[in-house]
């Protein structure tokens, strides 16, 4: 192991290395939720509201965290999340994710507002799923799809729970706007940060110009740094399901919803030919208040049917992970934790958290007593004892 990663021992040691590499508005974006931050903090906390119960003198010996989704095998149970600004976090940032990921034989999800085009993306990291935020309307959606589709793209994950910008009063601290505006400000929180002025920010502009978001639409959107540009995002509080399912008849490939909380929700998903959901409150960065994914799990897990379920928000241990599983997720994705990896040490860093996961899962499969992911159920956790009362 490079000397480098030897002192990231789990995910969260990356934060910290992050916070000081990145500059504050950047960091601040990264790090940040909606209002007071209740539903980030509730993510977590509902993890340690559930305790494993292991079972004992179990021969683990041929145990795998291998596991099947959509009919794909990936080395481990988790995937990385999409995630937006990417590419200022580290150099070519989404081409890390991707390749990182890719190595590790798991999928990464490409986010719609990536500085990097979705088809080199495809082409350099072997991305194969895209995740889109659209707005209510049926010619910008059929452009997108198609283009997504012309990529090579397997898996289009449409996001729902973004009908208006949320209120993030952190971003208004911090200085962060998107586009970001120039000013001295922002000229001194990146001046101060010269390894990120040097290696991410400059080498992205000496190759490539100025980053663009690149995969918003069927055409290339405005520039990540204007002082007068506003991004045309569109009528995304007109998206309904009858757009879901136009989607569906224009989509040949799998189709994901991600942003789910309610089990109608997920019936209306299956009902309208979703091949899986991805429970998510967008990590606490939408409807401040909004339950948890982990409460919201089960239900969503007793009405799917034959949808694929996934979890996002929250997950940062291998033993996270399994109790995703054993509520009923057949798969999880985490976001900020590779980010954060991808900004302490680029795409050597993802790789090494990815690993670091990898191997907590199977430690803690031994501990719990299981060999197959697919084996792991209601029978393996509990609510925790304190909650009882």
């Amino acid at each position: 192991m490079p000397r480098n990663l030897a002192s990231f021992l789990c995910l969260d040691d990356f934060q910290a290395a992050a916070r000081r590499r990145l500059p504050r508005q950047i960091y601040g974006y990264y790090a940040g939720a909606a209002e007071t931050g209740q539903s980030f903090e509730a993510n977590r906390e509902s993890f340690r509201s559930y305790e494993l119960v292991p079972r004992v003198l179990a021969d683990v010996s041929t145990r795998t965290t291998r596991t099947e989704l959509f009919g794909q095998h990936y080395d481990a149970p988790f995937g990385i999340a999409p995630m937006g600004l990417s590419g200022l976090a580290t150099f070519d940032g989404e081409i890390a994710l991707a390749r990182a990921a890719e190595r590790e034989r798991i999928p990464s999800i490409v986010s719609a507002t990536s500085l990097t085009r979705l088809e080199r993306i495809a082409q350099e990291g072997g991305a194969r799923w895209f995740q889109a935020y659209l707005p209510g309307e049926d010619e910008r959606i059929a452009a997108m799809v198609e283009r997504v589709a012309a990529a090579g793209y397997d898996t289009f994950v449409l996001t729902v729970d973004v009908p208006v910008a949320a209120n993030r009063e952190n971003n208004v601290r911090t200085g962060f706007s998107i586009p970001l505006r120039p000013s001295l400000r922002l000229a001194w929180d990146g001046a101060i940060r010269p390894r990120w002025l040097l290696d991410t920010w400059f080498a992205s502009f000496l190759r490539k110009g100025i980053p663009h978001f690149e995969n918003m639409d069927a055409f290339r959107g405005p520039p990540i740094l204007s002082r007068n540009v506003v991004r045309a995002i569109g009528a995304r509080d007109q998206l309904a399901w009858r757009h879901l399912e136009l989607i569906r008849r224009l989509w040949m490939g799998r189709l994901v919803v991600k942003g789910v909380l309610s089990a109608q929700d997920a019936v209306l998903a299956r009902e309208a030919g979703a091949d899986g959901v991805i429970v998510s409150n967008h990590g606490g960065r939408q409807l401040d208040g909004a339950r948890p994914a982990l409460a919201a799990l089960p239900a969503i897990a007793d009405v799917a049917g034959p949808m694929s379920v996934m979890i996002d928000g929250g997950i940062r241990r291998g033993s996270d992970v399994l109790k995703a599983l054993a509520l009923g997720a057949d798969f999880v994705f985490l976001g900020r934790p590779f980010l954060f990896a991808a900004a302490a040490r680029g795409e050597a860093g993802v790789g090494h958290a990815i690993r670091l996961l990898k191997v907590e899962i199977d430690r803690n499969m031994a501990l719990l007593g299981v060999t197959d992911l697919a084996t792991i159920g209601p029978e393996h956790i509990e609510p925790a004892l304190w909650r009882r009362f």
